[in-house]
């Protein structure tokens, strides 16, 4: 086994030091990449028993990778905006010579032979890959738990969900085993964990990330085209910022990838913000309703105009969600039924349950093609929305995080869970960029808000998401409770 004792000269607690700092100051030689990974792995030890956010450590390869990057530095190399910083990948992605297990039994000896797109901007940008992180079955709950590797623990408190599906990213993040998580969104599984665990995270526009889900030779389900992203979890909005130029690079694996400039033009001051505060199906607790008004409040200190508005599209969108997301899925319900672990089956029957309040017991294919032309529409509303409003604050959930299982305690249970995160898939069935930031705690869990921008316009969200950070503080890392 890898000797990961500490030198001697170690700069202290480097594992507590964000993306930025660490990527600084190895570019600078103030630290080197080797002192930040073995920093890393030491906390990993330390506290990855205590919650099971990382299922795979590297330790060997991220000391070879951590040496690697501090040669380029010593050669004079160009280096890229991540180089010697250890982050994890989340274990539905493929990375050269690990399975890919995304949480189920059966795959867990399918070892990639190559890095999936954003893994691979990740590689070339200097990242150090110390480990992947967990995720439920199939990536398809908003808990982390699986019959293969486990349950993750939220570090907040244990009986509650560290979200899903990236609960594993965002708890490693939150516990300071990593500096950056990888995740991905197709139904709020990123900023969820994110908002679970008390960091930030991001959902970027569909295709500014390139991006491939599944086999090299699979085709890619429609909702993948049109829903997936993958995007950084992290404890600061800088290095959502830095992450988000590191991973956006152009592959030609990825069927919609465009690369519009970061930042994007002006826009005209003051900016206007649509504050959706009470709306949807879900009321929000007071604790959620108090985190969006402080956070309205300190946009406006920083002189944005926020004006509380209705609900233009989301909620249409969000039921939409389980049309056409959902339906798709179907034709996987077979493998589901043969490789699915308990919870997995049991969310999708309670899924379908609810889902069928809206759509039928099994919509037809008119119904299907319908809600697609029904999307095309909801989009070009929320666009003409956004050129009064070209932010939006919001909601992550209306309640904070939820007790462990409580997606597949009954349809009702399932029913509360899905109408509290409600803006979890109208968000995906949209495309637009979106961000968790936390606001603070409140009852022993973290709470925060929710900013939307218009298509490829994450510097906007990224803005005010550090107007708030300024206000709020960082609330992590912190050790498990």
């Amino acid at each position: 086994m890898t000797n990961i004792s500490a030198p001697a000269q170690q700069p202290s607690e480097l594992w507590r030091w964000s993306a930025t700092a660490l990527a600084r100051g190895i570019r600078t030689g103030a630290i080197s990449s080797r002192e930040a990974t073995l920093a890393s792995l030491q906390r990993i030890e330390q506290v990855n028993p205590h919650v099971n956010a990382l299922v795979e450590v590297s330790s060997e390869e991220a000391l070879e990778m951590a040496d690697a990057a501090d040669r380029a530095v010593a050669s004079g190399e160009n280096l890229g905006p991540l180089h010697g910083v250890p982050v994890s990948i989340k274990v539905n992605s493929d990375q050269k010579g690990h399975a890919t297990t995304n949480g189920v039994v059966a795959f867990k000896d399918m070892v990639a032979h190559e890095d999936a797109p954003h893994v691979a901007n990740l590689r070339r940008s200097g990242a150090v890959f110390v480990g992947r992180s967990n995720t439920p079955a199939f990536s398809y709950r908003w808990f982390t738990n699986n019959d293969l590797h486990g349950r993750t623990l939220n570090p907040w408190d244990a009986t509650r969900t560290p979200g899903g599906s990236s609960g594993g990213a965002a708890a490693a993040a939150a516990t300071g085993m990593v500096a950056m998580a990888h995740g991905n969104d197709i139904g709020g599984s990123i900023r969820q964990p994110a908002y679970c665990c008390g960091v930030t995270g991001l959902r970027p526009t569909v295709g500014r990330i390139p991006s491939w889900f599944g086999p090299a030779d699979a085709d890619q389900a429609l909702s993948v085209q049109t829903m997936l992203t993958q995007g950084p979890l992290a404890r600061c909005v800088s290095d959502l910022r830095l992450s988000l130029a590191a991973m956006s690079p152009f592959d030609p694996r990825d069927l919609v990838h465009a690369s519009p400039a970061l930042p994007g033009p002006g826009l005209a001051r003051p900016i206007k913000v649509a504050f959706l505060r009470d709306a949807g199906p879900s009321k929000p607790t007071a604790a959620v309703l108090a985190a969006l008004d402080q956070a309205a409040d300190w946009l406006r200190d920083a002189g944005y105009v926020v004006e509380e508005v209705a609900d233009p599209v989301f909620e249409e969108a969000y039921k939409l969600w389980y049309l056409l997301a959902m339906e798709e899925f179907r034709q996987l319900m077979p493998l589901v039924e043969e490789v699915g672990d308990y919870g997995m089956k049991k969310t999708a029957e309670h899924y379908y349950a609810v889902a069928k309040d809206w759509w039928g017991e099994q919509p037809d294919l008119t119904t299907y093609m319908n809600g697609y032309a029904r999307r095309g529409t909801l989009i070009v509303k929320l666009q003409q929305f956004m050129q009064k409003y070209p932010l939006m604050l919001m909601p992550v959930a209306a309640e904070q995080a939820f007790e462990q299982d409580a997606d597949i305690q009954s349809v009702e249970s399932m029913r509360r869970v899905m109408a509290a995160n409600w803006l979890m898939m109208a968000i995906p069935m949209l495309g637009f960029p979106a961000m968790s930031v936390p606001t603070g705690v409140a009852g022993g869990l973290p709470v925060g808000v929710q900013l939307l921008g218009q298509r490829f316009r994450e510097d906007v969200v990224l803005d005010a998401g550090e107007v708030i950070e300024a206000r709020a503080g960082i609330l992590t890392p912190i050790d498990p409770r």
